[in-house]
């Protein structure tokens, strides 16, 4: 869970989010870390390798919650997701899908994978990523990938939507 629970989503907040996340100086060590709030210890991301990742929104928590209130939960958060893709097309162009499903399977399987997908895997981030780049914005004028995804680690676990910026391209993992 994160400090954003239960809070209503703000499409505003949102992209000044995945701003901010954009411009962020980005670790260049290979050495993955979780981030946490200082006050509530909550979880607040993850960064390492040229990327890092933080959550935009989550629902509130599920537990106890059947259809078809949580069908409703559902059709907002993917209503979310929807309303915020939309806005970075309208200023990066169309989006490419990047599928989880390989390194789902990689996780499965305890196969190795690229320092990104293997932290998205570890934080049960495994919604298929919206990925624009290469698109300007980093501090130096760089060049960064951007990817947001919308996840669920469980039917109980509340929605989470996630924006991950990367200095280096976002494709999708092959299939060995």
């Amino acid at each position: 869970m994160t400090d954003l629970l239960g809070q209503p989503f703000v499409l505003a907040e949102a992209l000044d989010g995945v701003e901010r996340l954009l411009i962020r100086p980005l670790p260049p060590e290979a050495t993955v870390t979780d981030d946490h709030d200082p006050v509530s210890g909550e979880w607040a991301g993850a960064r390492g390798g040229g990327f890092a990742f933080v959550p935009l929104w989550e629902s509130e928590s599920l537990v106890g919650v059947y259809a078809p209130e949580w069908n409703e939960v559902e059709e907002a958060a993917e209503g979310h997701l929807r309303a915020l893709t939309e806005e970075l097309e309208r200023r990066w162009g169309a989006r490419r899908v990047v599928g989880m499903r390989v390194p789902l399977f990689r996780r499965v399987a305890q196969e190795p994978m690229p320092p990104f997908f293997q932290a998205l895997c570890d934080n049960d981030l495994l919604g298929d990523l919206a990925v624009w780049g290469p698109v300007p914005g980093g501090p130096d004028g760089d060049d960064r990938w951007v990817a947001v995804s919308l996840n669920q680690c469980d039917g109980d676990a509340p929605f989470l939507l996630v924006v991950a910026v990367a200095d280096h391209p976002v494709a999708e993992l092959e299939d060995d």
